[in-house]
């Protein structure tokens, strides 16, 4: 048996190093950044980031292949679900305003191992989608002046015919985004600004889509004459429902700039919720316009808008059109090149990638050699690399972000906090020290009892320490992560003798275990599996009550209530939603989506274990000479007892302890002096 234990030892310890979790500073608004931004400039990166090319392709796609004019129906629901997944990075980036976005979040919460891994793949979400917004703007440009850049280039450049590669390199698309990494290098300010215009510009051209819209507004064309509201029924409306959710991809932007906002505990909720509702708004109408138009059937999914002006008559507007479309794509472009490299940023500072992309330009304040190295890659994949092949890349990761990050909240809304251990506090007093009664026998005539502002008290009277003991069980009762009391006759038994936040750790892994075995069965049970419909039934019930008792045994523990910076409301169902929802449509992806998903995960634990596990800044401190605090307490004989104790970098104490007593003749000036 003990060669057993031996045995595990290792084991044990590689497991704890890939679970560290980050440490945080003391002041979290210091930064070798510029905070500069508002909840203005937030906002509008937020609404950049969400209102592209979606709102002008996609629109018309969902009505004509899947929804219908009920396509209205579908972008509110896809409004309310990444509503969820917002608000859980509204809360992380007002607690922790640092750039990251979900990968630092996941740090703080999950674990070093898991922190790299959405990073890695967030990092590849946001290659992918600045190289297909680029070439999609490239191709918009292009249909514009019927397709001449393309046809020059295939004829006088390059033409290849290999397989998912572009036709063609475009030189176009990889130019802009250039161009645009350029300017980014410039500072935060300049990219700002540069939002500001194309947003304005994209917002003036929305309100001119609505005005006019209306003003041509059929309803015959939602009337059963032409299919009626839904002609795909519910099942359309859910089917458009998961495709318009990928419209609101992008809020995460806001949150990965928190490190650079001014007072990101008040502007990163207000960012987050204005610009959310804000795209819902604009993708609603833009919706309900464009079916009250034309008739949904005969819509053109790929210039939808512009195609509707120009069969009611007014084909100059198809231009205007142009324009906003153009400057939607700009914003989008920017929220990629804006965000991408501040989370390979954020995981070089914390030793987990190359440092060379930790550098901060003095002057313009933003880590330039991670902005160039990663705009210049992102450059050559719209090169080479057809839209199509792009797209199918994208989802997976920015989807796997969002389930960790909610996840992430239930487990820090229930953890109980940690208490920080410091040379000075450790010299006074600590919660850990225990009093020998061996020491002294005249140590029995009193009772010390370490308050929580770290001074020592004496207490004579048995009624004033029957007091005290009372109201630390009242703290200790109310603390987070423990069982409430309404709950203990019920569950009392059952969950009482665990440690506060253990049962709601292993009670999120069973929401996340029980979440994908429900929407496993969901979409692959009738067709895939073929399952008899008392097996679907029976497990659609199993995997539904394990999904919701375990959202109801977390509800039964004490939460960790935080009044000074926004916090997620009806924990742990929000966030519950927010991951089945998540996982839903992580299991909708293509199985080929899937396959280049863990070929990318391998090629970053390859990246992983062979630089990150080994420059890592907490393993390092880890690795840093302990510590050695000295605790005293004064006997009521007058003798003086020296606790030292060597402090962990967990800040756990060593259990091992020397004592010394000396000589009650000691003055108290020594005994100051000592102290």
């Amino acid at each position: 048996m003990a060669t057993c234990e031996r045995g595990c030892v290792p084991a044990v310890r590689f497991c704890q190093r890939l679970n560290r979790l980050k440490t945080l500073d003391d002041d979290l608004m210091v930064t070798s950044m510029k905070r500069c931004l508002t909840m203005v400039d937030l906002a509008l990166l937020g609404v950049g980031g969400m209102v592209g090319s979606g709102l002008y392709v996609l629109t018309g796609t969902v009505a004509k292949d899947t929804a219908g004019p009920a396509v209205v129906l579908s972008f509110l629901i896809a409004g309310i679900a990444s509503l969820m997944a917002a608000l859980c990075y509204a809360e992380f980036g007002a607690r922790v305003p640092r750039t990251g976005s979900a990968y630092m979040f996941t740090y703080v919460s999950c674990g070093e191992i898991w922190a790299f891994l959405i990073g890695w793949n967030v990092v590849l979400e946001y290659m992918i989608g600045g190289a297909a917004v680029a070439r999609a703007w490239s191709g918009y440009l292009d249909s514009m002046f019927n397709h001449t850049i393309q046809n020059y280039t295939e004829n006088h450049i390059m033409k290849w015919n290999v397989p998912y590669i572009a036709h063609y390199p475009d030189l176009l698309a990889a130019g802009i985004l250039v161009v645009a990494t350029i300017f980014i290098t410039f500072g935060v300010r300049v990219s700002s600004w540069l939002n500001h215009i194309f947003s304005a510009v994209s917002l003036v051209v929305i309100l001119f889509i609505l005005v006019f819209g209306f003003m041509l507004a059929d309803p015959v064309n939602w009337s059963q004459k032409e299919g009626g509201f839904a002609p795909f029924g519910v099942s359309g409306v859910m089917a458009g429902t998961a495709t318009c959710f990928y419209a609101f991809v992008g809020f995460d932007v806001i949150a990965a700039s928190s490190e650079e906002a001014k007072n990101p505990q008040r502007a990163i909720p207000m960012a987050t919720a204005i610009s959310l509702c804000m795209a819902a708004t604009a993708y609603i109408l833009v919706s309900t316009v464009l079916t009250l138009m034309v008739p949904w059937h005969s819509l053109d999914p790929n210039s939808a808008l512009s195609d509707a002006f120009f069969r009611r008559g007014y084909s100059w507007a198809g231009y205007i059109v142009a324009v906003g479309s153009i400057c939607a794509m700009n914003t989008v472009l920017l929220s990629n090149l804006f965000s991408l490299p501040r989370i390979v940023y954020a995981m070089a500072e914390d030793g987990l990638f190359f440092a060379f992309f930790a550098k901060v330009n003095p002057v313009t304040k933003v880590p330039v050699n991670a902005i160039l190295v990663f705009g210049l890659l992102m450059a050559v994949m719209a090169l080479i690399f057809d839209l199509e092949a792009l797209v199918q890349f994208l989802s997976i990761g920015t989807l796997l972000a969002y389930t960790f990050v909610a996840a992430s909240v239930i487990v820090l809304r229930f953890q109980p906090e940690k208490e920080k251990t410091s040379s000075k506090a450790n010299s006074t007093t600590s919660p850990n020290t225990n009093y020998n009664p061996e020491l002294s026998p005249e140590a029995s005539e009193s009772q010390i009892i370490a308050q929580d502002s770290g001074e020592l008290k004496e207490y004579e009277s048995f009624s004033d320490k029957l007091q005290l003991v009372e109201m630390q069980k009242t703290r200790e009762r109310s603390a987070p992560g423990v069982l409430k009391a309404r709950w203990e006759p019920y569950l009392g038994r059952l969950l009482g003798t665990f440690e506060p936040g253990e049962v709601v750790a292993f009670s999120v892994l069973a929401v996340m275990v029980s979440s994908v075995s429900l929407c496993a069965v969901f979409v692959f049970g009738n067709n895939q599996l073929q399952l008899p419909t008392w097996s679907f039934a029976v497990l659609i019930v199993v995997f539904g009550s394990t999904f919701l008792l375990s959202l109801v045994v977390i509800y039964a523990h004490e939460p960790h209530i935080n009044t000074k910076t926004f916090q997620v409301p009806l924990v742990p169902f929000i966030p519950g939603a927010s991951i089945l929802m998540n996982v839903f449509l992580m299991l909708k992806l293509s199985p080929m989506t899937w396959i280049r998903f863990t070929v990318w995960v391998a090629a970053g634990l390859l990246v992983y274990f062979g630089y990150g596990i080994w420059h890592s800044k907490e393993g390092l401190r880890e690795l840093q000479p302990k510590d050695m605090a000295a605790r005293y307490v004064v006997l009521p004989s007058g003798s003086l007892v020296e606790t030292v104790q060597s402090v962990q970098p967990n800040g756990h104490g060593d259990a091992s302890a020397l004592h010394t007593t000396p000589s009650p003749a000691q003055s108290a000036e020594e005994q100051q002096a000592k102290r």
